[in-house]
């Protein structure tokens, strides 16, 4: 009998979804004002060009929170405000930098330091090494050779020709298998793919980094040198090199280079003939608020103002370009989406809040801290009053590519609402519900929405076209406004709007998945012990 009441509500809530209904004059109004009087790309100004980089707990991230405020404040919404969490640990501050070749022949080399590395005493020249650091083992390997020198520390980078170009759209072929999950024993596809990385695996590179950042020093190494972790032909990745925590030590400067400088230098030191190298970084720690933020602001809602829809991404970048496409886009989505539905005076039975999220960069450490705040503690799932009364939470954080669609991440009873709710947006290329079977998730990773789907909570990422992001712009100094696409950037803060709006004014909540189990005794958490959080009122 309880399975023949489970199957007549399943098939309840499908009936409910297949009747869904749309208005198609908000649908008009919307994209009039997207298109027509959009904003999106003076939001992205302020964020990338002004006030990028935004590292956390950085001056460009405080700057940039205080900005998008009062711009929040300014578009009429309300409890606009900095909620804080932490302990994140100490910010950096990049103030100069400046590389180059000067032995056997001068050349200027492309790159930037790593993140939470140190400074030079003014412009330092030293000989060119290079030592192979990967485990403590090699430790021993150069012990007493490294002292004044500046250190590659890596082999070098095999680079081929680009016979591809570097942005892409999905095809409608690469949009359809989106859609399909071939082996169930197996969802995450061919190779499995890999889950975010373990409280072991995370603990194990803190401690390497710190026993690292400790010899580099004990053997006074000048500065080390790596090829960035992707790219080339003057595009460099790269994110942190030493660490946020202000009781580790400080590593020398850590520089990522693009691959064509650093494997000249290898090759020359592989003919005997010396290298010597010129290096100036300074770089500032900032230890006076060890805390970080989240920006938060809301539109009241009118009859289920208790109740909540949820937009955003991520307020915080990386240092090597400004922070254009990860994600000043993505913010810029939210707050436009945020705008519009103002501006068109669009009544919203729910609550509708915009959250800008801190540390993202460093493990969604802001929406965790948030999540566990206000909905739920994972470990014990001991519930928070909000919990009962989100309804959705919108995620933007894969760059400038327009929206095609959205995932589901495993919640089959939201498909066919999302199909309807992108019916309108079919022309512009949004068609796509994906994901509809997906494997649970062993903690958050990826993007911020899956903070909120980890406790159960309907948490949902849009499909976009990858366009340059993991080729020249994601964690990399070429991540700048001119790599966005403008029109891609107003069709996705156009359904993001919708997709708010529908989501706020249907007469259900959203449907969830099954609530999960709490964790193993004594509430250890799998993703770690997010940091406590707590909200400035």
């Amino acid at each position: 009998m309880p399975r023949l009441s489970l199957s007549l509500s399943l098939l309840f809530a499908v009936s409910l979804s297949a009747e869904e209904k749309i208005d198609l004059r908000v649908v008009n109004r919307i994209k009039a004002e997207a298109f027509q009087n959009s904003q999106a790309m003076e939001h992205l100004f302020y964020l990338a060009d002004a006030y990028g980089p935004r590292l956390n707990n950085g001056p460009g991230h405080r700057q940039a929170a205080n900005w998008a405020i009062a711009r929040l404040q300014g578009y009429g919404l309300v409890n606009a405000k900095l909620e804080s969490w932490g302990p994140f640990g100490q910010g950096w501050d990049l103030k100069h930098f400046s590389a180059h070749m000067i032995a056997p022949q001068y050349s200027p080399l492309i790159g930037f330091p790593l993140a939470w590395s140190g400074s030079t005493n003014g412009p330092v020249q030293a000989d060119v090494i290079q030592a192979l650091l990967k485990t403590e083992a090699d430790f021993a390997k150069y012990h007493g050779k490294l002292s004044g020198k500046i250190v590659l520390t890596a082999e070098k980078k095999p680079l081929g020709l680009s016979l591809e170009p570097l942005a892409h759209r999905l095809t409608n072929d690469e949009l359809l298998a989106r859609t399909r999950t071939p082996d169930p024993a197996n969802p995450r596809g061919p190779g499995g793919g890999r889950p975010p990385a373990t409280p072991a695996e995370r603990d194990a590179q803190r401690k390497f980094r710190a026993k690292l950042a400790q010899y580099l020093l004990d053997e006074g190494v000048v500065a080390t040198a790596q090829p960035g972790y992707n790219g080339d032909g003057g595009t460099v990745f790269g994110s942190d090199g030493g660490s946020r925590d202000p009781k580790d030590p400080v590593p020398p400067p850590m520089l990522a280079l693009t691959p064509e400088h650093y494997n000249r230098m290898i090759r020359l030191l592989e003919h005997q003939i010396p290298v010597r190298m010129e290096v100036e970084v300074k770089a500032d720690f900032l230890k006076e608020n060890l805390n970080s933020f989240n920006v938060i602001a809301e539109i009241p809602g009118t009859d289920k103002k208790d109740e909540l829809v949820m937009l955003g991404g991520h307020l915080d970048s990386w240092h090597g370009g400004t922070g254009a496409t990860d994600n000043a886009t993505g913010c810029t989505v939210a707050i436009e989406a945020v705008r519009i539905l103002k501006a068109l005076g669009l009544p919203m039975r729910r609550t509708v809040r915009i959250a800008l999220w801190g540390g993202e960069e460093q493990g969604l450490l802001g929406s965790i801290a948030y999540v566990k705040e206000h909905f739920a503690d994972r470990p014990t799932m001991v519930l928070g009053a909000e919990y009962a009364k989100l309804s959705a939470y919108f995620n933007d954080d894969n760059g400038t590519g327009r929206f095609r669609g959205i995932n589901v991440g495993g919640n089959d009873m939201a498909k066919p609402i999302f199909e309807k709710w992108l019916e309108p947006f079919h022309d512009l290329e949004a068609t796509t519900v994906a994901g509809v079977t997906s494997p649970p998730l062993a903690r958050p990773g990826g993007t911020d929405h899956t903070s909120f789907t980890w406790i159960g909570l309907p948490g949902f990422g849009f499909l976009q076209d990858p366009m340059e992001y993991s080729t020249r712009t994601h964690h990399s100094n070429m991540d700048t406004l001119d790599r966005v696409v403008p029109g891609d950037v107003m069709q996705s803060a156009a359904i993001m709007a919708w997709f708010v709006y529908n989501a706020a004014n249907r007469d259900e909540m959203m449907p969830r998945m099954a609530q999960p189990k709490p964790l193993a005794r004594g509430g250890r958490n799998e993703s770690g012990d997010p940091p406590a959080s707590s909200r400035e009122r």
